[in-house]
């Protein structure tokens, strides 16, 4: 794997390792009541989708099980109408999307021997 892609790789893991941090211990009530909250899960759900459409065609060819598409849409979903954000739909995604990520995503970063980018 290219050496850019394992850092964008390593980037999604840290955001989504931030975002089950942010979201331990609490309920999907506090979204609403504190925003600071619903910002920092948001900020990282971006982070994954924005380091994810920066990995490379062959990047995402060696873990063709991971929803590329889908995880780059929901970061321009929340970028682009973020005055439309609903918490429901941020709470479901990050404890339930993002816990089965981490595998696969791990598992790539240890699969694969770095290369320089071409």
């Amino acid at each position: 794997m290219r050496e850019d892609d394992r850092v964008r790789v390593t980037h999604m893991i840290d955001a989504i390792e931030s975002a089950l941090q942010f979201t331990n211990g609490r309920d999907r009530s506090e979204m609403e009541s504190e925003k600071k909250l619903l910002f920092a899960v948001v900020r990282a759900v971006e982070i994954i989708g924005e380091a994810a459409s920066k990995v490379s065609p062959e990047g995402r060819a060696e873990a063709p099980d991971i929803p590329w598409g889908v995880i780059v849409g929901v970061r321009n979903r929340l970028a682009r109408a973020y005055f439309d954000v609903d918490p429901d739909i941020v709470w479901r995604t990050v404890t339930l999307a993002l816990p089965p990520l981490l595998p696969p995503l791990s598992a790539l970063l240890k699969s694969t021997e770095p290369v320089a980018p071409s």
